[in-house]
């Protein structure tokens, strides 16, 4: 089993990340704010204004540590591609893969994200009541769920999906406790830019875990930019992107609902800019990684291990379950699922 290691979030501006020794070093104005051991970092992302040293960014490309930068906002720039893992083999696997197996993986990830979406909002049933607006989302995400499991294209899969998707956000408002909901107004996704609060929080975090899904893949030998859900585009890693769609609810949505039901998060950490966009203080942004990087700590059963395992593991685990069905190991891929 892989070992959950440290990711480390660089936030301050005008920082400068390098390499001393065995130790990764961050330092501010000649002021050093963090020294750790390098071969306890897996990951280094860097939000803004960050310098990084050309000998820190040739230890992570030699050792596979994930090197990404992104606004900062949170929109990613890019990262450090260092020598690829794995064999030829299993990349042509992938690029070969027929129409039939690309369509049951993607109808696999559609479901899982479906399912997840249905279990956040018998949860807050389960919690907090039922109503009329939340019951029919419930029972309009099973039937699609049904259909998902079924269709023959991959056009109406994402119409499906899509569909579904409009429908969960109609009610995600709902999921914000009555006492939060006049700082957090929610009235459906949108995004690039995100125009409040809740829509700033989707994205960021939507944006970090799909670089942690991108890492993995790298990890076991697969392409990140080639899909099957997600037509290839430019600059866009597809495959990570459908994998992305089965960790969305149960760990991206569920971390922000938890941020503002336990007023970790208010209103006055954001500000809206003249053009609109909505953006995190930087307090804010550091509240919202040190949440993150503490969920990726806790175990869950993992559905196809049978086994706890640490959240900031799966997706190494889900990466390694895609490889081992492209190369005809695994009859289907599981998609990871938690209640």
């Amino acid at each position: 089993m892989k070992k959950l290691q440290n990711s480390l979030y660089i936030t301050r501006q005008g920082a400068y990340v390098h390499k001393e020794r065995e130790t990764v070093v961050i330092e501010h104005e000649r002021k050093k704010l963090m020294q750790v051991p390098i071969h306890s970092v897996s990951g280094l992302f860097c939000f803004g204004n960050v310098l990084v040293s050309p000998a820190l960014m040739g230890f992570c490309g030699e050792n596979g540590v994930n090197l990404a930068f992104f606004t900062e906002y949170g929109r990613f720039y890019g990262r450090l591609q260092g020598k690829k893992s794995g064999n030829v083999l299993l990349r042509r696997a992938q690029y070969n893969a027929d129409e039939s197996t690309s369509l049951e993986i993607a109808r696999s990830v559609v479901a899982a994200k479906l399912v997840g979406c249905r279990n956040v909002l018998l949860r807050q049933q389960r919690n907090h009541g039922a109503t009329e607006s939340l019951g029919r989302a419930v029972k309009h995400l099973a039937a699609s769920i049904r259909l998902a499991k079924h269709v023959d294209n991959l056009d109406s899969l994402r119409g499906i999906e899509g569909d579904a998707a409009a429908k969960y956000f109609a009610v995600f408002g709902e999921l914000i406790n009555k006492n939060s909901r006049e700082e957090f107004m929610f009235s459906g996704r949108n995004r690039r830019p995100p125009r409040d609060p809740v829509n700033a929080l989707l994205s960021f975090v939507y944006s970090i875990l799909g670089q942690d899904i991108s890492a993995a893949l790298n990890g076991v030998g697969l392409d990140p930019q080639v899909g099957y859900l997600h037509v290839d585009r430019p600059g866009r890693d597809s495959l990570a992107q459908d994998l992305l769609e089965e960790f969305r609810p149960w760990l991206a949505d569920r971390l922000v609902l938890s941020l503002i039901n336990r007023k970790q998060l208010r209103a006055t950490d954001f500000v809206t800019e003249s053009s609109g966009a909505v953006r995190m203080s930087d307090e804010a942004r550091k509240t919202l990684l040190v949440s993150y990087q503490e969920r990726k700590q806790q175990e869950v059963m993992h559905p196809f291990l049978k086994e706890k395992v640490p959240i900031g593991i799966i997706p190494h685990i889900q990466a390694m379950l895609l490889a081992r069905h492209l190369r005809t190991d695994l009859e289907r891929y599981p998609p990871c699922v938690v209640r």
